[in-house]
């Protein structure tokens, strides 16, 4: 299984969590979505993720990731 991190600075709460949470999970291959509100980090783990496919989705739940 492999894992990815994004951060995302505009993490701040619960809705927030969710949102990316839903959109993320429908990217081919997502096994595991973690949103840490506090470390304003999101993990991902599965097989064959697609780093675009995540990062869209991010963005799709109105997210901008910090490279």
């Amino acid at each position: 299984m492999t894992e990815v991190r994004y951060s995302v600075p505009a993490i701040s709460c619960d809705h927030c969590v969710n949102a990316i949470t839903g959109e993320v999970r429908q990217v081919p291959g997502v096994a595991e979505v973690a949103v840490d509100v506090t470390a304003k980090v999101v993990t991902v783990r599965g097989e064959d993720l697609y780093d675009p496919a995540l990062r869209a989705a991010i963005d799709q739940a109105g997210y901008d990731i910090q490279d």
